[in-house]
């Protein structure tokens, strides 16, 4: 009976550790199984936790870094610049700018005594809202009314120009960047000084228009706060153009901005190649258009008499019957084209031909009204 028990004991010792063994393999499996469905549903998922590197951001964002091709954008950049109208559809800005910034330097180099230059950095389109927001404080803003356009433009000029323009004016050293001051406003000399050296900005800006069309950009105010330089709709398309002006070993930038519902009277001028081209004649057409209408046959009706009548009295009118007219022999009648009077005369006989001899050509002005 001893060894029997014995027996068993033994047994039950290895059942257990048989079952343990299985329990271990078991969780050891499932374990795998879970990590193997885990992968499964992260490369299902396209691997969410996949950090994007620097080239994949740049493309999301369209800065993609080449800089030969700025005509073409993607991502973000393209969607926000969906809407905006591309100044190169309006050729002759180029010009018109061009011949801006030559007699700006000339004027402003008269105007501080100093070697003033202007270039032009770039000309893009931009909202009118993003622009003021990205406007670096402090500048003075000058907003300018256009007379004959009946609307506004925008002159931005940072500090550090309106420090150099101060300090030529007022004798500074030359060879010494102009000291700059955070954190206090313009004065009144400077604000005085800026807004000369805006007047001749201007009168150089209508004259570089000149030769397109006669317009005077005229001085409206001069302002420090963006909000108060709001001219166009937040969401509206402008023209930027960008300049820096150098004197030397000093200078700064001024922003020049157009709402291109500024220069929409304009714009079919502004869409020339070249000054004076015109859109849509043909010289030659023309000509042959006027030697044609020459040889146009017209009718010409001599009224004898005009009658007036009832309508019941027309309607009652019978083949036969005779109308009795007041016009005599040598009386005076009215000649018309088209129903519109053109001259008078008399009538008379020529030969085998009954003929009207023109005596007075009425007056257009008078046919007219």
């Amino acid at each position: 009976m001893a060894d029997e028990e014995i027996d068993d004991d033994a047994v039950a010792a290895e059942w257990a550790a048989m079952a343990e063994a299985g329990e271990d393999d078991a969780n050891t499996s499932d374990i795998m199984a879970d990590s193997d469905d885990d992968d499964d549903m992260a490369a299902a998922m396209g691997g969410t936790d996949r950090v994007l590197d620097q080239n994949e951001i740049d493309s999301l964002l369209g800065f993609d870094g080449d800089d030969d091709d700025e005509g073409a954008k993607s991502g973000i950049q393209a969607l926000i610049s969906s809407g905006l109208v591309a100044y190169e559809r309006l050729p002759m800005l180029d010009i018109i700018f061009d011949r801006y910034v030559r007699m700006m330097s000339t004027s402003l180099r008269n105007f501080t005594s100093d070697n003033f230059e202007v270039s032009i950095d770039n000309m893009t389109s931009i909202r009118f809202g993003d622009y003021l927001n990205s406007i670096p404080l402090p500048a003075m803003l000058a907003v300018f009314h256009v007379k004959e356009w009946d609307n506004y433009g925008l002159i931005t000029i940072d500090s550090n120009l309106i420090y150099s323009i101060v300090d030529a004016l007022l004798g500074g050293r030359r060879g010494t960047a102009p000291m700059r001051i955070e954190g206090r406003p313009y004065t009144t000399i400077e604000h005085t000084l800026v807004e000369e050296m805006l007047g001749v900005m201007l009168k150089d800006l209508c004259a570089a228009f000149e030769p397109l069309s006669p317009v005077k950009f005229r001085l409206d105010r001069l302002e420090t706060n963006p909000r108060f330089a709001t001219i166009a709709q937040p969401t509206n398309a402008a023209l930027l153009i960008k300049m820096r002006a150098d004197m030397e070993d000093r200078g700064g930038r001024m922003e020049l901005v157009l709402p291109y519902a500024t220069i929409e009277p304009v714009r079919e001028l502004l869409l020339q190649r070249f000054m004076g081209e015109k859109f849509g004649r043909d010289s030659i057409w023309e000509t042959h258009l006027v030697k044609e209408l020459y040889n146009t046959e017209v009718p010409l009706e001599v009224v004898l008499e005009e009658h007036i009548m009832t309508l019941g009295e027309v309607l009652g009118l019978e083949v036969g019957q005779t109308m009795m007219l007041n016009a005599q022999v040598d009386g005076e009648v009215e000649m018309r084209c088209g129903g519109i009077p053109m001259m008078t005369g008399r009538v008379g006989k020529l030969g085998r031909h009954v003929a009207v001899r023109i005596e007075k050509i009425l007056d257009k002005q008078r046919n007219a009204s």
